[in-house]
């Protein structure tokens, strides 16, 4: 087969996976989004059985735009980050302070690659000790594939777009407070970007996400990224159903690390 056929077949077989463009937003970001290589990535995705199709866009983000997908009859998000137009400097500075990724260097895609594998590890780790997360199921390059969290049309909203009752929002509160704990002492990560605008609300129950950003504990920065998200869930609950409070929320920190503390002492006996 000539160079041109195998590009025109190329061509062919990725259109398969194209999105329909719905919307004058998807138009704007489409070149963005879907490079050759890009594409290239998702083709393979779908001829190993990790997808079956490509849908509608469900959200644009600072660095990524997420659609959705489908394999058999399981719904599916895929989290794209765009080579052009990421904040390289912002990723590195995290990036270059995590053990597990100080190292990477080189091109934007490169970077960019690293981003989404250090997003997939941190999702795997919260979600191995209980915080609810979009479940990871694998990724290649700049791409993310996730479980959507939501069903059919009804994917599920960000926290700041809900009302909540207020038997709710305590419910709610004290479920993210559980998870801040649970990521801090048993993942060993902090969120560093946690609000309201990345974490969901799903049937009742909170789901974090976005978690590229996540840090270890080793990081120079994870106490400052600690109390930051700390305040905003705070500033958040406090300003909306006037519960919550950083003491509040460090004591059940402290709390759970002894706790964990005085475990791990009594099985080295």
């Amino acid at each position: 087969m000539s160079r041109r056929s195998k590009d025109e077949d190329f061509d062919t077989r990725i259109d398969v996976l194209r999105t329909r463009i719905k919307d004058s937003d998807d138009l704007n970001v489409q070149d963005a989004v879907f490079d050759k290589r890009t594409l290239m990535d998702l083709y393979s995705l779908a001829s190993k059985g990790v997808i079956d199709a490509l849908g509608g866009s469900i959200c644009t983000g600072k660095e990524a735009n997420i659609f959705r997908a489908l394999v058999g009859s399981r719904e599916l998000a895929l989290k794209i980050y765009r080579i052009s137009t990421s904040n390289f400097n912002v990723m590195q500075d995290y990036l270059h302070g995590d053990p597990r990724f100080g190292s990477v260097k080189g091109t934007k895609r490169a970077i960019v690659a690293a981003w989404t594998r250090k997003e997939y590890r941190n999702l795997m780790r919260a979600e191995e000790v209980g915080v609810r997360v979009p479940h990871p199921i694998t990724m290649k390059e700049n791409i993310l594939v996730m479980d959507l969290i939501g069903k059919g049309d009804n994917v599920a909203p960000p926290l700041k777009d809900v009302g909540l009752g207020s038997a709710e929002a305590e419910q709610i509160y004290q479920k993210i407070v559980e998870y801040i704990s649970l990521l801090y002492n048993q993942a060993g990560l902090v969120h560093a970007d946690l609000s309201e605008f990345n974490i969901l609300y799903d049937d009742g129950e909170p789901v974090i996400i976005d978690m590229g950003q996540s840090v270890t504990l080793d990081h120079p920065m994870a106490k400052k990224f600690l109390e930051r998200d700390i305040s905003n869930i705070v500033h958040y609950f406090q300003k909306k159903y006037s519960i919550g409070s950083s003491e509040e929320i460090y004591a059940r920190i402290q709390k759970d690390g002894a706790e964990k503390a005085k475990k791990e002492s009594s099985r080295s006996k």
